[in-house]
């Protein structure tokens, strides 16, 4: 008896207008722009938005790192976050 080779998995398809597997998820900006005022929010200005917080943030974790560094330790707490985004 011949064994079946294994079946190939079809690759993952992105959703439609999808532009970044980001981390910071759509509907909780969405939400925060509606409660400061905005009735009405372009997916591009969501986008724009998310992408700017993702590059603040991961500016702010580096910038911790390397206090915790700096201190030979391996754990970022939230006065390291303090420190770097001062």
């Amino acid at each position: 008896m011949a064994k079946k080779a294994p079946a190939k998995k079809a690759p993952a398809k992105k959703a439609a207008g999808k532009k970044s597997d980001g981390y910071i998820a759509k509907a909780p900006i969405r939400r925060l722009m509606k409660k400061e005022g905005a009735n009405l929010v372009a997916a591009e200005a969501l986008d724009k938005l998310i992408s700017f917080l993702e590059g603040s943030a991961a500016t702010a974790t580096k910038e911790a790192i390397k206090i915790c560094k700096v201190d030979k330790r391996k754990r970022v707490t939230a006065s390291d976050i303090r420190a770097a985004t001062r």
